[in-house]
């Protein structure tokens, strides 16, 4: 198991994947880990779609005018959505979620990539949120926040390189 520095340093974005489907016990691990994301005052707004159906695959991948065309090829893609009724902070909340699914799926020997939703659309102008709320049958009530490709990786990529962080950026007492 890595520790949570190693984790961050070798997690990068994956958009190539091998066929392989993620098995069932993986996926469980998964949904584990997502729902003990943690959530503003415990409202847990968001809720979470596994897809692994090729067709419907194909349709996320086709949700927005660009950058979402990899999902196509992933074994698996977790919809995050949220109520953004339950939780004023909802899209932190389901960002954090994103985020756990993230680190999750490096930590089980998967790859993964975020596809932002969110106030993203397709070239006509409608909303991708909108595309997968009648593709998936999410209530009208509900958010479509991210969509989180995950497979087993096609290449390893090099882990972040530790030279090249801007040190610049971190700033201590005040700005």
């Amino acid at each position: 198991m890595k520790t949570f520095f190693e984790l961050a340093q070798t997690r990068r974005s994956t958009r190539k994947f091998k066929t392989d489907a993620v098995p069932q016990e993986i996926q469980e691990q998964l949904q584990k880990i997502v729902l003990m994301s943690p959530a503003s005052k415990r409202a847990n707004p968001w809720e979470f779609i596994f897809v692994e159906d090729k067709a419907m695959l194909e349709t996320i991948s086709t949700c927005k005018q660009m950058g979402a065309a990899f999902v196509k090829d992933a074994p698996l893609a977790v919809v995050v959505i949220a109520d953004p009724q339950k939780s004023d902070v909802w899209i932190e909340d389901a960002s954090i979620a994103s985020t756990y699914l993230h680190l999750a799926a490096e930590d089980l020997g998967l790859g993964s990539c975020w596809v932002q939703i969110r106030r993203r659309g397709k070239e006509d102008g409608e909303p991708a949120g909108d595309v997968l709320k009648k593709a998936l049958n999410i209530p009208e009530n509900m958010e479509v926040l991210s969509v989180i490709a995950i497979g087993y990786k096609e290449e390893e990529r090099k882990p972040f390189d530790l030279t090249r962080l801007q040190l610049e950026r971190i700033h201590k007492e005040t700005f």
